[in-house]
């Protein structure tokens, strides 16, 4: 940290000013942005899906818990993977912290991934976490709402990819840290689906993915207002690791 210009504390004052009022009109905005999302139209979800808990068999309806709003995070985590994926993991730090007070604002918080249940529990209990999550490895689901897809079709820009050199390296270090060739680790998508149910009619009324799944995305926001920011230059999202595999 030494390429930086100091200042008197008079100086700082005015240029936090002036940052402070960039900072109100960007809370405006994403305040009109979560108006305009309360207002896109939802969508009856008729297609019963088939999913297994710790619980026994679900449907999608059922994983609402008697909560109307459900928010589903897809996890990457396939069935030839032998652990979540590290930066799947840290978001699902972010947020499982929080499920109490979303469930008091009658929302309930879930994951789902196409790993067999008795994977996706026996990960859950190495990290800690207290959600529910879902195994739609016998459900069309995550192939329905574009977060998963086929070996073949997978292969089909993966390849490429990788032959061109423009596969990110995250990409490449995640699907090691899974135990998984990077085909069957690009299989699977991540991303936030929500839901709402009223009159039992299931409706999907949102979805978000790439940078877009950042709000769950804790430490990130705290990096951005540090002197440093997230530092990651050419190499995205490569520090992470799984909260139990830091040393230091």
């Amino acid at each position: 940290m030494t390429d930086h210009k100091t200042g008197t504390r008079e100086e700082w004052l005015t240029a936090r000013a002036s940052l402070l009022e960039r900072e109100k009109e960007l809370t405006r905005i994403g305040d009109d942005l979560a108006r305009q999302r309360r207002e896109l139209p939802w969508v009856p979800v008729d297609k019963q899906y088939a999913l297994q808990t710790a619980d026994g068999p679900t449907t999608l309806a059922q994983l609402f818990d008697g909560r109307a709003q459900l928010v589903v995070y897809h996890f990457m985590f396939g069935p030839a993977y032998t652990s979540g994926c590290p930066t799947n993991s840290s978001i699902a730090d972010s947020f499982n912290g929080v499920l109490p007070h979303l469930r008091a604002h009658d929302v309930t918080m879930i994951c789902v991934s196409r790993a067999p249940l008795e994977k996706l529990l026996a990960y859950r209990q190495r990290m800690g976490w207290n959600f529910n999550w879902a195994s739609a490895g016998e459900s069309d689901l995550t192939f329905d709402f574009g977060v998963s897809s086929t070996e073949e079709a997978a292969r089909e820009w993966v390849e490429p990819a990788l032959e061109e050199g423009w596969m990110p390296p995250i990409a490449i270090q995640n699907a090691a840290a899974c135990g998984t060739d990077i085909v069957s680790y690009l299989c699977e998508g991540f991303g936030v689906d929500v839901f709402a149910r009223e009159g039992g009619t299931v409706y999907h009324t949102y979805s978000s993915t790439g940078r877009g799944v950042e709000f769950l995305m804790g430490y990130y926001p705290i990096l951005d207002r540090t002197p440093e920011g997230r530092d990651e230059g050419n190499t995205f999202q490569t520090w992470l690791r799984r909260h139990d595999e830091y040393h230091g």
